[in-house]
């Protein structure tokens, strides 16, 4: 995870996908639009979760348009915490910055979160008003609640994709099928600091959303207790002061 001398990209901008064929050009053009504005360079990863409708074809034509885009493929669906990790893991920039492809979050948030992230280690978004249906709205309150309960945490909003961090960040998260609902909570019980920001939720325009209470819910409640199981054994990567290499 550390980036070679050679590399001279600041920013990584993950963009985990799972048949959203529609949603990713203009999406795709939106970020390298924000990111063109900051004048530094980045790169723009596109992660296909074995998609089945032609993300991965869409993905192939963006990168033949865009410098910026570089496409990576699971050969099997994995779930959007592999490909947020597998994101991670590809990504050369020195922040990384995570977002959902349906094109719900704003990429034009993203500036703010990056002025936080000089005084924070992650900063992560929080969907100020919701482009959703009741249902979600609501199982979405009572699972940020319990969650917090359970880990003794303080997130407003776990569920938001809309995230920056240091690449040291990601150094320090165990990979597992909730890394992408408990990241922040994650690098807090890594001793990083963690900062929330109220941003900008657009209706979904293409696609259709991959979540629902029957696929979130127990699995939600399960590693809310092995997230408890961890804080318990967690070492925060803060103590860690090396001054030198040993030789000896």
């Amino acid at each position: 995870m550390q980036p070679t001398e050679q590399s001279t990209i600041e920013y990584s901008i993950i963009l985990p996908c799972f048949n959203e064929e529609g949603a990713l050009p203009p999406l795709v053009a939106e970020v390298e639009a924000v990111f063109r504005s900051l004048g530094r360079p980045f790169e723009i990863v596109v992660v296909d979760d074995f998609s089945t409708d032609r993300t991965a074809a869409v993905a192939e034509g963006l990168r033949g348009e865009h410098a910026s885009v570089r496409l990576v493929r699971h050969l099997r669906n994995c779930g959007q915490s592999a490909a947020v990790a597998t994101g991670f893991r590809a990504a050369r920039g020195r922040v990384l910055v995570t977002l959902d492809a349906d094109g719900q979050n704003d990429p034009h948030d993203l500036p703010r979160l990056l002025e936080r992230l000089r005084d924070s280690d992650v900063v992560i978004g929080v969907r100020a008003r919701r482009h959703d249906s009741w249902v979600r709205r609501m199982s979405s309150r009572i699972g940020n609640g319990f969650r917090n309960l359970v880990t003794g945490d303080r997130v407003r909003d776990a569920g938001c994709a809309l995230r920056v961090l240091k690449r040291e960040v990601a150094r320090e998260l165990p990979v597992f099928n909730g890394l992408h609902r408990f990241l922040p909570t994650l690098a807090r019980y890594q001793g990083f600091r963690v900062d929330e920001v109220e941003v900008n939720h657009r209706p979904r325009t293409s696609g259709v959303s991959k979540y629902g209470i029957g696929n979130r819910a127990f699995r939600g409640i399960y590693d809310c207790f092995a997230m408890r199981w961890w804080r318990a054994r967690a070492v925060p990567a803060r103590r860690f002061d090396l001054a030198a290499e040993s030789n000896s």
